[in-house]
């Protein structure tokens, strides 16, 4: 019997089985390259110290009674900061920032590289303070990024099982005798974020910056797309439910430029009209996936009909797609 003290836990588990039953359809190539990236993921789940700091933002952050409890740098400073080092890297076009309001809200935002959320934080405003739900190993996987991070917080750990770890277990299945030792060791190190205790978890963070007047920048794909212009659907429920039970609005915005990196190249964030729905604490299916469509079909108008990746040279092309993995 469902617990009635949470009565959107079968919306969340149903969009996290959703979101793996895609991956399991869709799975990505087993590579040299992706085999290697699976191990060093798999280092970081099995390392202590990054459990240990996983673990401890995610309860400090859930301490809501202990006002910045996790560590949170000024605004101005980490804005000043990570726009000095986006400018120097790449040209960056904003068009109609005025859209984004002062006021809590939830920022919609199409995923295609890890750097899609520094060029946000870098260039959006700064009141209210945004904080990212961030994949958790990426995030702590070395010790640069677990430095920075431990200073400027402001990112939600999200535990979850990788798109190239779910192909490698596949591949062990279907007769790949070399990746039974790897696809064991994921089973039984990698957490996959569906348990009930992680899912509410999150769910008490959020609804918690969104109360205390603090915003959100969500991926509602789910995942990082593969193609500039188009939308990795059906879009994850998370981000309808989160701004239905905080009764903030949903601020849909495109990235465009950002799958394929290259120094200097034209970056561009294009900013949506605000979406507004009822509030409601206790959202019902049918509400959830109107407003859903209503998100998905104002993300799809923000996206360029005809977009063509520049020519010509790249340079640092290889440094810039894969310094933040």
């Amino acid at each position: 019997m469902q617990n009635p003290k949470f009565p959107i836990d079968n919306l969340l588990t149903s969009s996290h089985q959703q979101e793996n039953n895609t991956q399991s359809q869709i799975l990505a190539p087993v590579t040299d390259a992706s085999i290697k990236r699976v191990k060093e993921g798999l280092a970081a789940a099995g390392d202590g110290a990054v459990r240990q700091i996983i673990q401890e933002t995610l309860n400090c952050l859930e301490a809501t009674h202990q006002q910045n409890c996790e560590p949170r740098v000024n605004p101005w400073v980490r804005q000043f900061v990570l726009r000095s080092l986006i400018r120097i890297l790449f040209q960056v076009e904003v068009e109609h920032r005025n859209r984004i309001p002062q006021q809590p809200a939830i920022l919609a935002v199409n995923h295609l590289h890890h750097v899609d959320p520094l060029l946000l934080l870098a260039e959006l405003p700064t009141q209210p303070y945004y904080y990212i739900l961030g994949d958790a190993r990426t995030l702590y996987n070395k010790w640069w990024k677990r430095f920075i991070l431990g200073f400027a917080g402001g990112v939600i750990p999200l535990k979850r099982i990788w798109k190239e770890e779910l192909a490698v277990m596949e591949a062990a299945k279907a007769g790949r005798e070399d990746l039974i030792d790897l696809a064991a060791a994921i089973e039984h190190t990698v957490p996959t974020g569906e348990d009930i205790h992680t899912l509410r978890q999150i769910d008490r963070i959020i609804l918690a910056i969104l109360a205390r007047g603090d915003g959100m920048i969500l991926f509602p794909e789910g995942k990082l797309g593969t193609v500039e212009a188009q939308l990795h659907l059906p879009l994850k429920r998370g981000t309808i439910i989160y701004a239905l039970r905080g009764g903030v609005p949903i601020i849909p915005i495109a990235l465009i430029g950002t799958h394929d990196l290259y120094l200097r190249k034209k970056l561009t964030i294009r900013v949506g009209e605000p979406l507004q729905f009822p509030s409601t604490t206790r959202p019902k299916r049918q509400e959830v996936e109107v407003a859903l469509q209503t998100l998905e079909k104002a993300m799809l108008s923000l996206l360029p009909t005809n977009y063509q990746e520049p020519t010509g040279l790249k340079p640092l092309r290889h440094f810039l797609n894969h310094m933040l993995w």
